[in-house]
Formats: structure tokens, C-alpha cells, sequence
């Protein structure tokens, strides 16, 4: 009878083991043995060990990359986190009427496609006839160059980001109607002030929830592509071109899938080490209920 179970679990698994094992396990097991070899698609993969991850010290395009990658990260996970937690605090007072309206309208530019969302923010950041330098030369204030910047590329894209803020702040809605309502009713019999019920309820009590939206959105952020491919394509010289974009360039524009493979473990090798960072910090200051 055990063999017999063991064999109806293999058998109504057997799909998603296919699909894990052609779409999954095999593409991660191929790019490392790639990653160890001079390929280019129209030739044959000819092994040589370390070679293309020593070449990327002497790559000032990888450095380049790398740096904006995790200054994207520098800049998008915590100003992500204060706008998420910041509407879904609004959105939590009880006074506010038509909650549901402003919660589904802040969600839907999250679901808009890339493309048409990028169309939105060149308009909105052109330099000469852009709507944000618009206002500010009413108040008498020349606007930068924005994407077209070096220095301001990385921080308009960061700005721009925000407008797909609306998963992370149903995230955060959801962590706060959890919090039980009489922790703060007996907060406000002791003559507690809003921002002690803040500080001493509220935010140790969602801190999980804060660490589930640092680690998801780290690794999402360092694999960073579409906005600053669909923006600038990189440019200018190179100040918004993330890690995610140069494997592309190497894979798909240079054809050199060897170094791409290798570039793209790398850049695996962050993300694992940024995650282990997280969970190494979080038993410092992540509060579980009934654990602490």
C-alpha cells in the first residue's frame, strides 16, 4: 500500500516535475556549465574554467552596471517601503470613506504594461515640454534634464517606480487590519499619542511583513530591467544601464552567451548573499507573536 501511494504521488506530480526539470532545473544547470565556457550561439561551447569571471575585473561595463544595480536597490527598496507603508497608513484611518475606491485606484498603475507606463513618465519627465519641468518654471525653477542626465537618470527612474507601489501597499493594508484593535484601545486608556501607538504597536507588529517586502523587493530590484531598458536604454553613457541590462546586451546583442551565463551568476551570487544578510539581521528586530 506504501509503494502504491508513493507511486499515485509520483504520478500527480509527474507534470510539474517535467515542467521544474525542462524550464527550471535544467536552464540553471546549463548556464553554469556555459558560464564556464567561450559560447556564442553560431559556435560550439568550448570550455575554459574561470576565464569569462576573470574577465569581468578587467570589465569597467560590469563595475558600471553593478553599481547602478545596487544603487537602484539603495534607492528603491526603503523609498518602495515608506510609500507602501505610508498609503496603507492612510488608507487604514477609519474616518476615510471610500477605502476601497482609493485602494483599487492606487493598485491599477501597478498592473499597467511596462511599455505604456514608461510612454507616461518620458512625457511626464521630458526636459523641454515634460509636465514636471512645466510646474517648475512656473514657480520660476529651470528643471533638469532628467533622464536625459547622468546625474539624474538613476534618481528620476527611482521617483518613477513609485507608481507601482500599489502591491506592496495592499501588502501592508492587509498586515495592518491584523493588528488587534483593542491593543490600541488600551493604548489610549494609558494616554498614549498616536505616534507612541505607532512606534510601540503598530510597527513592531508588522515588522515580518516589513521583512517580507525588503527581501522580495531586493531581489526585484536587482534584477531591475524593464523601466531603465524601456527609458534610456541604458544611456546616458552608460549611468542607468543595470546588471540585468548588460546580460542582455551580452546574451542577446553580442551573442555571447558564456559571459552573459557568467554574469548572470554573479549577479545570483548578490541576490543569495543580500538574502542572507536579511535573514541573518532579522531575529534582531523581525517580532513574531508568540515567539518574542
Amino acid at each position: 500500500m506504501r509503494k502504491n501511494s508513493t507511486l499515485k504521488g509520483l504520478m500527480f506530480i509527474m507534470p510539474w516535475l517535467l515542467g521544474f526539470s525542462v524550464f527550471n532545473l535544467y536552464p540553471i544547470i546549463a548556464s553554469f556549465y556555459y558560464s564556464l565556457t567561450e559560447y556564442f550561439i553560431t559556435t560550439k561551447p568550448k570550455f575554459v574554467g574561470f576565464s569569462n569571471y576573470k574577465s569581468m575585473f578587467s570589465d569597467p561595463l560590469f563595475w558600471k552596471s553593478l553599481t547602478n544595480t545596487l544603487l537602484y536597490v539603495v534607492g528603491l527598496v526603503p523609498l518602495g517601503l515608506v510609500v507602501a507603508l505610508g498609503i496603507a497608513l492612510l488608507l487604514n484611518i477609519k474616518q476615510l470613506k471610500g477605502v476601497s475606491v482609493f485602494r483599487a485606484t492606487i493598485y491599477l498603475p501597478s498592473i499597467v504594461p511596462a511599455f505604456a507606463f514608461s510612454a507616461v513618465v518620458t512625457l511626464f519627465f521630458h526636459p523641454y515640454i515634460g509636465f514636471v519641468n512645466t510646474i517648475l518654471s512656473w514657480f520660476g525653477v529651470e528643471g533638469p534634464l532628467w533622464l536625459s542626465s547622468e546625474t539624474w537618470v538613476k534618481p528620476t527612474i527611482i521617483i518613477a517606480a513609485q507608481w507601482g507601489v500599489g502591491g506592496a501597499m495592499l501588502i501592508f493594508s492587509a498586515a495592518l487590519k491584523d493588528i488587534p484593535s483593542e491593543l490600541y484601545e488600551a493604548a489610549q486608556i494609558d494616554g498614549a499619542s498616536k505616534f507612541t501607538m505607532f512606534t510601540k504597536i503598530t510597527l513592531p507588529l508588522i515588522t515580518p511583513t516589513i521583512f517580507y517586502y525588503l527581501v522580495t523587493s531586493t531581489i526585484g530590484n536587482m534584477q531591475i530591467f524593464d523601466l531603465p531598458m524601456l527609458l534610456t536604454g541604458g544611456g546616458p553613457a552608460n549611468a542607468s544601464m543595470s546588471l540585468g541590462m548588460y546580460i542582455y546586451n551580452q546574451a542577446f546583442k553580442y551573442t555571447n552567451m558564456g559571459y552573459a551565463s557568467a554574469l548572470s551568476w554573479i549577479l545570483f551570487g548578490f541576490i543569495i548573499m543580500l538574502t542572507l544578510l536579511y535573514f541573518g539581521f532579522s531575529k534582531k528586530w523581525v517580532f513574531y507573536i508568540g515567539k518574542n
